[in-house]
């Protein structure tokens, strides 16, 4: 058993966009990640994705709801199949909830397509 301290966690990376499995639990992950400006409208058809906020704000734009906007400590979990697009005006630093090996740009293809690194929790 490791624990994750979240200060040390993000201060190890700088990135956007660029998630870090910091644990795994029942085939879900625990992704951390640091985010700025617009990502891509997309939707996962299978899973359900929590977004929750630890520092900054981030918006949660959907085509068809309302947009959400979260500040430090609150979350939204987006429905499996729905479209939306998370904006971060500055940056901030959000965890995501949602089933191991979920493709962080879900069923689109893009230049910010990654698989998440996974967060050495030796220095944390």
């Amino acid at each position: 058993m490791e624990k994750v301290n979240l200060d040390a966690a993000f201060d190890s990376f700088d990135e956007h966009w660029s998630p870090r499995v910091a644990a795994e639990l029942d085939g879900q992950s625990v992704k951390l990640a640091k985010v700025e400006g617009a990502f891509v409208w997309h939707s996962h058809a299978g899973a359900d994705e929590l977004f929750l906020v630890r520092s900054g704000e981030l918006t949660v734009e959907f085509r068809d709801d309302p947009d959400v906007h979260l500040g430090p400590g609150e979350l939204v979990v987006v429905p499996a199949g729905v479209e939306h697009r998370p904006v971060a005006d500055g940056e901030a630093e959000i965890l995501l909830f949602e089933p191991r090996g979920t493709r962080n740009t879900g069923d689109v293809e893009t230049g910010r397509t990654t698989e998440p690194t996974r967060l050495d929790t030796r220095d944390t």
